[in-house]
């Protein structure tokens, strides 16, 4: 792909648009796509020549497998050489939806997007314009972030443009992302399910559907996307805190130093005692949907600020928060 490619801005509520897309999907190109977690960059998961574009414009590592997006639960039949009865209640009650479930690859599906694995890692977005153009396409399209590895996931058009102008033919705008955070990642190859990435589907939620035991490991070795020490991280260090300890080591600092603090916090105690020092602030919700939704962009807007660190107010220890944490715990590696 060249560096010196035009990436034009098209549009989901503009008919051409879509036609757009479909013409450069269909001949290998790259196309960022809107979907309810975050902007993906897809290539048509049948063209292996176009899949390995994906790798060389993010610089993501050719191991790293990649998620095969559909339009229906029918097309699993497509990539998987089995579907279980547990996929297909699942998709049920979770599709379209930010559920991805591991299965299975079939024999034709093309190594370099399982990342060199045996398995094939599925979902149908919850994103209208995005399915229509999968049907169209009649196939699947792979697609992770559509950012630079290990940065920031984009949730707005604004942000892959940042990341990944000239390097992909288009970008598809939908708008802001509705959820904010990557899908729930659950492996169906095991007699027991296992989550392999915490998303807005909880264990419980998928406990309740399936009716049996599934498994939430605090840490595990498996190739699935997002599944490594640092990601999601801004370009300025990140450091997690309680909100006690927050206040503490903003106390410690002279004024001078405060001024190179950005802090991102949901408490409303702590607005007044933040108001007190000069560090630049920024809130998010308290409610987890509402914070989710928001918290790419905030560390984007965040990241190209005048500052030189990342405070940020640890999450509720709660279950439905634990993805926001993993993402979280992972911007602030080091």
């Amino acid at each position: 792909m060249s560096a010196d490619l035009e990436t034009k801005i098209l549009s989901t509520n503009d008919p051409q648009s879509l036609e757009t897309a479909y013409e450069y999907l269909k001949s290998g190109q790259l196309v960022a796509i809107p979907t309810e977690t975050v902007y993906g960059l897809a290539a048509d998961a049948s063209q292996p020549e176009a899949v390995s574009q994906i790798f060389a414009a993010k610089g993501r590592p050719a191991d790293h497998p990649l998620i095969v997006h559909v339009d229906s639960v029918e097309k699993l039949k497509d990539w998987a050489c089995e579907v279980p009865n547990s996929a297909k209640v699942l998709a049920e009650a979770f599709w379209p939806g930010p559920l991805t479930v591991i299965l299975q690859k079939a024999e034709h599906v093309s190594y370099v997007v399982t990342g060199g694995q045996d398995t094939v890692g599925l979902r149908v977005p919850n994103q209208a314009a995005v399915r229509t153009l999968l049907a169209r396409l009649n196939t699947g399209l792979a697609a992770p972030s559509a950012n630079p590895y290990k940065r920031i996931s984009p949730t707005t058009a604004e942000q892959v443009m940042f990341g990944l102008n000239k390097k992909i033919a288009a970008v598809l705008d939908g708008g802001p992302c509705d959820v904010g955070l990557e899908s729930t990642i659950l492996d169906l190859t095991s007699d027991t399910p296992i989550i392999l990435r915490s998303g807005p589907i909880t264990k419980s939620q998928i406990e309740a559907v399936l009716g049996c035991e599934v498994k939430l490991p605090t840490s595990h070795n498996v190739a699935v996307p997002g599944n490594v020490k640092a990601h999601y991280q801004p370009t300025k260090p990140v450091k997690l805190m309680t909100s006690n300890s927050l206040l503490e080591q903003l106390s410690s600092h002279s004024t001078l130093s405060q001024n190179d603090i950005a802090v991102l916090y949901y408490s409303d105690t702590l607005t007044n005692s933040l108001d007190e020092t000069s560090a630049l602030q920024m809130k998010l919700s308290s409610d987890k949907a509402a914070y989710a939704q928001n918290l790419y962009y905030a560390l984007y807007q965040l990241d190209n600020a005048d500052i030189k660190h990342i405070w940020i107010e640890l999450p509720p220890d709660k279950e439905q928060w634990l993805d926001v944490l993993d993402r979280l715990s992972r911007a602030a590696a080091s």
